[in-house]
């Protein structure tokens, strides 16, 4: 029979297996979970286009890239991707927000946020955007700014911040030919005595022109305003009508063509300057009016992952990024996400130089590192429960050990060999071992199987330590691995079983006549 004291050991060994079980197939439920939530908006591959080598640039073609990236070996649709920060503003709070474009042709990209819907405390979701100014927030947004389905919500673009500031900044200065007198006035006056009538034309000599040109396109790119700026491309353009005449040295114009030179001299030497600022402020406003949404869905979003604040449908995407008809890249959707890697290194060289390509798994490889280092920790610290039992489990048998000192002299008295005392102990301990492992897993795997309603019960005790706030989820997610499991099961006994060889060999050297006497 075993002793109350094995039998504690026991229970040290199964809890210590048991919880490191649990733990671990929740982190394994708990990525694989995000990985399919993530899947089903973000692109398995997002192509973006590096003219040259350098930053990127948006793409204006993109349809005809999309075309040619669908025809790329396991691509099964390659849709826009649009992606940027906006300020959004909801009953006087504002706060900045990531949002990502959706293509509502795309199905599977609807599926994805339909999987995502946080139906339980918002059964009004729905992931129809059409092509209307619709919007599916974060329930992390919704509560922060109470947010419910039905309401409007306004998208102010971010994009727009550093235009309206150098407005601002132009109307503080006063207009072109008084804030570069040094520069407008020697140009306008050489301009003007330069002219020279050759029949029914006017020349200008070539150095003269240049002598002018050259200051006024300086001009252009100082900080001014956008209509002076516009009358100066007026009179650079007047200025390029000509033609050359090499061997006289000069540039010939036509009368019409030296009128309109002078009309944009004198539309600059007559500007007002709080008319354009008039006209400057006004053009603003449709810089900067908002994008009003409806909020038609609210989908469970997870505080261990980074995903989107707010999703909309495309050409809203689109105007909120100031992108026009063009996109940021095009997302590619394979038949297989975790192929992912090897179609990028296949498809490389046929999309050139000019393509960067990136995987789900680039995009969130800080996502996925926090978890495998959140696994590695848990599996540091929770293999030290295994680790004491198993310590629990050596005193125990030191403790039988001293208890049967007369049965191992009568053993040794009558010819038994050391090797055959240390299995006596050491088929205990492996016994115990194999009990615990086994009880600890199978235990381990009902608490899984039952992890909600006693999430549940937890909850009516006011306490959740996985609430779904953080997880994203209202059940737990856990996936059961069983290769996993079995490398814990095989840890546990033989930390057993290392632990009842110490006292079995002590206790096969003990000495026959004094174990007899119990000495």
């Amino acid at each position: 029979m075993l002793s109350s004291f094995t039998l504690i050991s026991l229970v040290g060994v199964m809890l210590g297996v048991l919880v490191l079980v649990v733990v671990m197939a929740v982190y394994a439920g708990l990525e694989r979970d995000v990985k399919s939530r993530l899947l089903g908006f973000t692109p398995h591959i997002l192509l973006r286009y590096h003219p040259g080598g350098f930053g990127e640039m948006p793409m204006t073609d993109w349809r005809e890239a999309a075309a040619k990236a669908a025809s790329l070996p396991r691509v099964e649709a390659a849709t826009a991707f649009v992606s940027d920060n906006v300020i959004i503003d909801y009953a006087s709070w504002q706060r900045p927000v990531m949002f990502r474009g959706i293509d509502t042709s795309d199905p599977q990209q609807i599926k994805g946020i339909e999987s995502m819907l946080d139906l339980e405390h918002h059964p009004q979701s729905s992931a129809d955007l059409g092509i209307d100014d619709r919007a599916v927030v974060s329930s992390i947004l919704a509560d922060q700014l109470g947010l419910v389905v039905g309401d409007t919500i306004r998208l102010y673009s971010t994009r727009n911040f550093e235009e309206v500031m150098s407005a601002y900044k132009a109307t503080e200065r006063p207009p072109v030919r008084e804030a570069f007198p040094d520069i407008w006035n020697p140009a306008v006056d050489t301009l003007s005595a330069a002219w020279t009538p050759d029949g029914d034309q006017f020349t200008l000599p070539v150095d003269t022109l240049v002598a002018v040109y050259n200051p006024i396109q300086q001009l252009r790119i100082e900080d001014i305003r956008a209509p002076e700026r516009d009358l100066i491309d007026l009179l650079l353009v007047a200025l390029e009508t000509n033609e050359k005449d090499n061997e006289a040295g000069v540039y010939r114009f036509t009368e019409e063509q030296k009128l309109e030179v002078e009309h944009a001299v004198e539309a600059l030497q007559t500007t007002d300057a709080e008319k354009m600022d008039g006209e400057i402020l006004k053009n603003l406003r449709s810089i900067v009016l908002p994008k009003e949404a409806e909020v038609t869905g609210i989908y469970q979003a997870s505080q261990m992952a980074v995903t989107p604040d707010v999703f909309v449908p495309l050409p809203l995407a689109q105007d909120l990024a100031g992108l026009g008809d063009s996109v940021q890249g095009i997302a590619l959707r394979l038949d297989d996400a975790y192929a992912a890697e090897q179609v990028k290194i296949n498809s490389a060289a046929s999309l050139g130089a000019d393509w960067s390509m990136l995987t789900w798994g680039d995009q969130y490889a800080a996502f996925f590192a926090l978890i495998n280092q959140q696994r590695v920790m848990m599996y540091f610290a929770l293999s030290f429960i295994v680790l004491v039992s198993a310590f629990s489990m050596m005193a125990v048998m030191f403790t039988v050990t001293i208890q049967k000192r007369r049965e191992i002299g009568v053993m040794k008295a009558l010819g038994a060999a050391p090797g055959q005392i240390v299995r006596v102990f050491l088929y205990q301990g492996m016994l115990l071992g194999i009990l615990g492992a086994i009880l600890g897993v199978g235990l381990g795997r009902i608490v899984i199987h039952f992890r909600g309603p006693i999430q549940d019960l937890f909850r009516t005790l006011k306490f959740d330590p996985f609430s779904a706030s953080l997880t994203g989820f209202g059940t737990l997610p856990a996936y059961n691995n069983p290769a996993e499991q079995i490398v814990i099961a095989i840890a546990a006994f033989v930390l057993c079983s290392l632990a009842a060889l110490v006292p079995a060999f002590f206790a096969a050297r003990s000495d026959a006549a004094k174990s007899l006497r119990n000495l």
